[in-house]
């Protein structure tokens, strides 16, 4: 991971954190018990965290930037675990897994071991969300890496893994000033 979380975590944190994700959260939350566990992998400020929080879920939650991590523990009320996708070793433990704007830094020869690591670390029938900036770039834009993917891409990802894509779907960036950039949302089923 390069250091630019490191060194924008305030910026980035203030920037996101108020972002209104509601409508994003439904497709996901419907497929959920109201005791439903939750991962939030790669959770930033922690918004996320502490929306499904205060709705009542279970939710574990990192974030491979350390100062991302002091904030969102901080904003969220509990633990922030610090590691990156490539080390997570959950086995059996999620109902849900809500990853966005997060895998989009994962390399793609490194996504298919941090999808099927994803995928153990679900229950039977976990579902998955993760959004990723649409189209097919992959390099570093504005000093961060970023692997954007359209929806054939993600069908020749997810599907050979053994995630049943249910829904796809492109939105517009939640944040004002960035209302040009468009998302790829993806909800995935573990099968």
């Amino acid at each position: 991971m390069n250091s630019y979380y490191e060194d924008h975590a305030k910026d980035f944190f203030e920037a996101t954190v108020y972002a209104d994700m509601g409508a994003h959260y439904k497709p996901f939350l419907e497929k959920l018990t109201k005791s439903a566990h939750i991962l939030d992998a790669g959770c930033g400020s922690g918004r996320d965290s502490l929306n499904f929080i205060n709705l009542g879920y279970k939710v574990t939650a990192f974030d491979a930037s350390q100062k991302l991590c002091s904030l969102a523990q901080e904003h969220i009320g509990q633990e922030v675990l610090h590691m990156r996708f490539q080390e997570m070793t959950f086995e059996d433990v999620f109902d849900g897994i809500w990853a966005s704007a997060s895998l989009l830094h994962v390399p793609s020869e490194e996504l298919t071991d941090v999808l099927q690591r994803l995928k153990k670390a679900l229950k039977p029938t976990g579902v998955l969300y993760a959004g990723f900036k649409y189209g097919a770039f992959e390099g570093e834009r504005n000093g961060r890496f970023f692997h954007d993917l359209t929806e054939n891409k993600a069908k020749e990802l997810f599907t050979p893994l053994g995630f049943t894509l249910e829904k796809m779907w492109i939105t517009k960036d939640v944040r004002p000033e960035r209302v040009d950039e468009l998302w790829l949302n993806i909800i995935a089923v573990k099968s």
